[in-house]
């Protein structure tokens, strides 16, 4: 028969270890650590319910980690080097991949991409697209009566008319005005950005600041995407913000995402890659991140994204050529525009 004493001290022990047990077993899932944009995670983004999705098929846990934007991403995995605890990276562009691949840091992705259809096509052995947009004016339909229909007449207009822009230093918004601008004016851009700094009301150093402007009447255009008013013309039931086509064209965003060489869990970061770009993932991703989704969804589109500028051209460059000239292309934009 077992004294009071041991009969004590085994009950006592039999209750801690039984109420720490759902919680090791918890700690025992492998936890997969994922760089994105702050808006990817927010809880109106696709975040939750892409982690909510891969975490039922994955026995694993999603960790987020929210920058500000995909230059900040890239500007934290530069300054962290090996040292990162980066296991996928999901929200560069392929305005970026040169330079991200230059860091040595990320992986053969080893997915299935034949899903994929963006325009232009896109193929790339490290990176994986999994939205795609095109950069616009979004202007306010009840502030705007004649929105301008070419860079030429946003660069010459009204400078009464002011916009909001993002520095192309942290936002992927911002270098996307950037290499528009470029394309379309090659040399003679620093003298368009010269002429262009009379409308720009203020420079923020990430979208969701410069949006805020805009829709707080703050600022009556603002540069953001083709597929911003989808939110207004779904959420809203509003078609007051409009996206100004250009007659030029528009230069394009996709969107990528990617695995770390170093990663501890290198199958987890295959299987999320594969799951980004799934039906279920691709559903998620237009009335969440309001982009168009880069693979086959589930389910068709919202109606709303039928009343989208859609841009007769396409205009981009080579991913080697933003990062062999981005830094002199950046220094011309700031000596034009006086920062």
């Amino acid at each position: 028969m077992q004294s009071p004493s041991i009969f004590i001290a085994s009950a006592v022990a039999a209750l801690f270890f039984g109420a720490i047990t759902p919680a090791a077993a918890q700690e025992e899932k492998p936890s997969l650590t994922v760089y994105t944009y702050e808006s990817f995670v927010a809880d109106y983004g696709p975040g939750p319910r892409i982690k909510a999705g891969f975490e039922a098929v994955c026995g694993c846990t999603v960790k987020w980690v929210g920058l500000e934007d995909g230059v900040a991403i890239l500007n934290r995995l530069k300054l962290e080097g090996a040292s990162t605890s980066a296991e996928v990276v999901v929200g560069l562009d392929t305005n970026l991949i040169a330079e991200a691949r230059a860091t040595g840091l990320f992986a053969p992705h080893g997915t299935d991409t034949s899903a994929v259809d963006v325009p232009g096509g896109f193929s790339d052995p490290v990176f994986v697209p999994y939205d795609y947009g095109w950069f616009a004016v979004v202007y306010d339909s009840e502030a705007i009566d004649a929105p301008p229909q070419s860079l030429e007449e946003l660069v010459s207009g009204d400078p009464e008319e002011k916009i909001a822009i993002q520095d192309p230093r942290s936002s992927t918004p911002g270098l996307g005005l950037l290499l528009w601008m470029k394309k379309v004016y090659g040399d003679g851009a620093e003298a368009k950005w010269r002429e262009f700094s009379e409308r720009v009301l203020t420079v923020t150093p990430g979208w969701s600041e410069a949006y805020g402007l805009l829709t707080s009447g703050e600022v009556p255009m603002v540069l953001s995407y083709t597929t911003s008013p989808a939110y207004h013309l779904i959420e809203e039931e509003s078609d007051r913000y409009r996206a100004a086509a250009f007659d030029e064209g528009h230069y394009i965003q996709i969107e990528v995402a990617g695995r770390i060489a170093s990663s501890e869990h290198p199958d987890l970061a295959r299987d999320f890659l594969a799951y980004l770009i799934s039906p279920a993932a691709q559903d998620a991703l237009p009335t969440t991140n309001w982009m168009l989704p880069a693979a086959a969804t589930a389910s068709p589109l919202p109606a709303a994204f039928e009343q989208l500028v859609t841009p007769d051209k396409t205009l981009s460059f080579d991913p080697q050529t933003v990062a062999d000239s981005r830094r002199a292309w950046t220094q011309e934009w700031l000596q034009a525009l006086g920062r």
